[in-house]
């Protein structure tokens, strides 16, 4: 995992140079873009499936679909980690439906009283498979400075867009070399 995302950062880092660009929002989109791919390549590699969601590509390894996220281009402690307030429905379906599932409220919702938004939100996209597990990869990284942490683990999605970890574990960095 830590390989295929300094690789990862490696292309983006290399594509956002050779383009000029000061902003960063550039390098965050391609780099996005090369961690998805590459986690797909190491799927294909295990012979595991790749599923297309939306148009997105998820590696699905012995029934758990890799969630990558950068949840901060600086340094930052996995607690502050929070999902945009402009995330696609996708994303937010993704946890609910295939992470874990929330402690036992005070009330059951009764399926009579849902909302059609409600229950569709908790359903299983087709694509994983409604067994598949949602394993998250969340790092921080920049352009200038790389990946500065990654962590993976299994994390449920709160109403204020925070996570609650039910376990997560930080990996080692890997090198990266960068084209000059």
């Amino acid at each position: 995992m830590p390989v295929r995302l300094a690789r990862a950062h490696g292309k983006a880092h290399a594509a956002h140079r050779a383009a000029g660009l000061k902003k960063r929002s550039p390098y965050g989109v391609a780099l996005a873009g090369l961690v998805r791919e590459h986690l797909a390549e190491v799927a294909r590699e295990l012979e595991e499936p790749v599923r297309d969601v939306r148009g997105y590509e998820y590696a699905v390894i012995n029934d758990h679909a890799l969630f990558p996220f950068r949840y901060a281009d600086r340094p930052r402690p996995l607690d502050r980690a929070r999902l945009p307030a402009n995330a696609s429905p996708t994303r937010r379906r993704l946890f609910q439906a295939h992470g874990p599932r929330p402690q036992e409220g005070l009330f059951d919702i009764d399926d009579g009283l849902a909302t059609d938004e409600y229950l569709g939100l908790h359903e299983a996209f087709d694509e994983l498979g409604a067994s598949t597990k949602l394993v998250c990869v969340f790092f921080t990284a920049d352009a200038e400075h790389g990946i500065h942490a990654i962590h993976w683990g299994e994390a449920r999605l709160e109403q204020d867009r925070t996570f609650t970890w039910q376990y997560n574990e930080r990996l080692p960095l890997a090198p990266v070399r960068l084209a000059e």
